[in-house]
């Protein structure tokens, strides 16, 4: 649990936050009594954030007069703000990610902030191989980077070093957490897509299904992140945030087919159990998509075959040790009520359509 703060009179900046995590982060900064700013673009979806009363500063990350504006008297910056997913073109992830990322950070530095937290991927360890033990803060970066188009992997390695470099150098009060899958409330992405398949198609099980799978609930990590802020002894250091406990891919997929009323016949098939086969496979789609230009990920990519049955898992052994972490949901809980969030508003959408119908005849 986060102690009660709402003491610090400074406000603490967010990026990213009309996103996901960078959403859970301000409304527990709110929650505390915490005065938040959140830097965002002039065609972004503040209206969560204005129903917080948090404070809005249109701009650009890449733009160092918007982060000068947006680092105003900030006593703490959350930088949760990156292009998210595994397509896209290299320049679209070198100016959201690494761009943007030393862009603030130079701010940063400028301006005086007592913390820098950098919302980091457990992407950054590369594609490590198995090896039978459980991968923690100290193992390094960037291992195993030989997959073409690995745009966003390669993003959080390098978006790594800068702000590791700046902090060597040039005194940056530098933390870095590395979360693992996320989901939760305002997720308009991962959980509306498996949530429709899992009542159409169905969601296939890579291999046995028996692989542990890294994924978190993003008000767990957006705790985790206040905590490592807010902790003296945290400057200079890295957090892995990947789970709430034990799950296995089959696992994770049964707990959203019964929250979302999909039963296991509609979404249980089984993909080869021989994985290079799924991930070549993979790679072919990928690049056809790609030759094709697709705008859009095709329906599987080899990241998102990698994220469900790799056999790697990561410890979080020291932010609970250190920081006193202790997920407030677990696993079942937490995808339960993300899927009756999305579900809620996927009626509240669908009402207000057939509502609307009669006038646009």
């Amino acid at each position: 649990m986060i102690p009660n703060g709402g003491l610090n009179e400074r406000p603490c900046l967010v990026t990213g936050a009309t996103g996901l995590l960078g959403s859970h982060i301000a409304e527990r900064l709110v929650a505390r009594g915490e005065p938040v700013r959140a830097l965002v673009r002039a065609t972004s979806d503040t209206r969560f954030l204005e129903s917080l009363g948090v404070e809005l500063v249109v701009g650009d990350l890449t733009d160092a007069e918007s982060c000068a504006e947006a680092l105003k008297n900030i006593r703490v910056v959350y930088h949760a703000a990156a292009k998210v997913g595994d397509w896209g073109t290299w320049d679209e992830f070198q100016s959201a990610c690494l761009d943007a990322t030393e862009s603030l950070a130079r701010a940063a530095i400028a301006s005086g902030v007592h913390r820098f937290l950098h919302i980091s991927s457990t992407s950054a360890y590369g594609h490590p191989p198995r090896t039978g033990k459980a991968i923690s803060e100290d193992h390094p970066l960037g291992v195993g980077l030989w997959w073409p188009w690995d745009y966003y992997t390669i993003s959080k390695v390098e978006s790594e070093r800068i702000l590791w470099r700046l902090a060597r150098e040039e005194g940056l009060p530098l933390t870095v957490i590395r979360p693992s899958w996320l989901y939760g409330e305002r997720d308009r992405t991962t959980v509306a897509r498996m949530i429709r398949r899992m009542r159409g198609a169905g969601i296939p099980v890579i291999g046995p299904g028996d692989n542990p799978l890294s994924a978190i609930y993003a008000g767990n990590v957006a705790d985790a992140c206040i905590l490592a802020a807010e902790d003296p002894s945290s400057e200079h250091e890295a957090y892995n945030i990947t789970d709430q406990g034990p799950m296995t891919q089959r696992e994770f997929l049964r707990y959203f087919a019964e929250a979302a009323g999909a039963g296991p016949p509609r979404w249980y098939r089984r993909l080869p159990h021989f994985y290079p086969m799924v991930f070549g496979g993979s790679l072919v789609i990928e690049a056809y998509a790609r030759l094709m230009g697709w705008p859009k990920a095709p329906i599987i990519t080899r990241y998102a075959t990698w994220l469900m049955a790799r056999r790697i898992w990561y410890s979080t052994e020291k932010a609970r040790s250190r920081l006193g972490w202790n997920p407030a949901l677990g696993n079942a809980e937490s995808i339960a009520q993300t899927v009756r969030w999305f579900l809620d508003q996927d009626t509240e959408h669908h009402n207000s359509l057939t509502v609307a119908a009669p006038d646009r005849a």
